[in-house]
């Protein structure tokens, strides 16, 4: 490298992708191309590869077990969501191989819970155990068709430039909607609603069977294709098209005030006065509330009959308490403690978290009420001059214990005044 080079700030200065990084984090020796592949853990299934032909042989236990690497507790909507994957995929299979069920009904999914319990990551780590594409959205930038705003229908298209522009894998895929409570109307408008009834109302024939044009027919590419085939000699002919039939549809939402409308159907109907009715030791009334959630509540909440229907399975996810959220920091194969771990790493800095550390990051993070994203906001309110001074420092090594989370200056103050 030359002297230029290391003063310039080039990429090559920086030295190899090693350096710095803590021992357990380097690989010890050059090892083949196949010995790098990332391996399952011993009774976790790995994930699949993409694949033309769909293939599926997985059972709800072993998706439960994938799962627990990455997203702590809700082990209900982890079983929950395990069979539904595992009955919906099986029956696609059977379907390809010639054993079809003309009256099979999609087990679409809805999941309920507060911001930051790990709803999005239960989808994503799913899907990409089982190997098919996977689209994500917020409800919230779609319109009725033909006014300003997103088309439902571009989530189909999506899923399409997601499975490499195989119409065979996007038929199969996942379509994961957040944000779904947002659609919600719960007054009566002079105007016509339509971003919340209007969205709903498009989405009932892709969530059962529909047929959605590669191309949106409105767009400017649409145009210039139809055109193109027009001078070829070839007419309008027939856009090439996606069924849905087979594509999961798992929306989520918050459904912020959804509990006062559950504990007042339960006051009145006197069902939550029975034995095994009320909320579990160590359960909140929240969390309780949610579980109990009827589609009664759905539709007074603001969504429409037709499209609850068309959402069967329905789990609540809980809370996150002090205790999952150091699990979270601890445990989880996603930790943010890693992503800090390799910033540190990057500069020379070898970051080390103790247990009562992560403890004090857990109970200042559950104190944001924003689930495991608040651990991201504390991490970055204690470590952020530390990020600052250390890389210019001659500090090479420091813990993260208690007394640095709760007072990250006058630690900081005593690494640099000791080197």
């Amino acid at each position: 490298m030359s002297s230029e080079a290391k003063r310039s700030g080039h990429p090559a200065a920086l030295g190899p992708v090693t350096a710095g990084l803590p021992r357990r984090l380097r690989t010890p020796r050059a090892a083949p191309v196949d010995a790098l592949e990332p391996r399952p853990k011993p009774g976790v299934a790995a994930a699949a590869a993409p694949s033309e032909t769909f293939s599926f042989t997985l059972r709800p236990h072993e998706i439960a077990r994938h799962l627990d690497r990455f997203v702590i507790g809700q082990r209900e909507a982890k079983k929950v969501l395990s069979v539904a994957l595992c009955d919906h995929f099986q029956h696609v299979r059977l379907t390809q191989e010639g054993s079809p069920a003309p009256f099979y009904q999609k087990q679409n999914v809805l999941l309920l819970g507060p911001t930051g319990v790990g709803k999005t990551h239960l989808i994503r780590s799913a899907a990409e155990l089982i190997g098919v594409p996977f689209v994500k959205a917020d409800a919230t930038k779609f319109s009725e068709t033909g006014y300003v705003g997103g088309d439902v229908d571009d989530l189909v298209r999506d899923l399409h430039r997601r499975a490499g522009n195989s119409v065979k894998r996007a038929e199969h895929g996942i379509i994961y909607l957040d944000e779904v409570d947002k659609l919600a109307t719960r007054t009566a408008g002079a105007g016509r609603d339509v971003s919340g009834r209007g969205v709903q109302t498009n989405l009932l024939k892709l969530m059962e069977d529909g047929d959605v044009p590669l191309v949106s027919p409105n767009d400017v590419t649409g145009q210039l294709q139809a055109a193109m085939s027009a001078m070829r000699g070839g007419g309008q002919g027939q856009p090439e098209t996606i069924n849905t039939r087979h594509i999961l549809f798992i929306v989520s939402g918050a459904f912020s005030g959804i509990t006062e409308i559950i504990r007042q159907r339960l006051a009145l109907t006197g069902a939550g006065t029975g034995a095994g009715r009320r909320p579990r030791k160590g359960q909140s009334d929240v969390d309780w509330l949610l579980a109990q959630a009827a589609t009664s509540d759905l539709i007074a909440h603001g969504l429409e009959p037709e499209f609850i229907g068309r959402l069967p399975v329905r789990v609540a996810c809980h809370g996150l308490d002090t205790d999952d959220l150091f699990d979270v920091l601890r445990k989880s194969e996603s930790s943010l403690i890693h992503q800090y771990e390799r910033a540190f790493a990057a500069y020379g800095v070898t970051c080390e978290f103790k247990d009562d550390g992560l403890r004090r990051l857990a109970e200042l993070a559950a104190g944001e009420n924003t689930g495991a994203r608040g651990l991201m906001t504390v991490c970055e309110r204690v470590f952020r001059d530390l990020k600052f001074r250390l890389p210019s420092s001659r500090v090479r090594q420091f813990a993260v214990t208690a007394r640095l989370v709760d007072d990250p200056a006058a630690e900081l103050k005593r690494l640099l005044a000791a080197r």
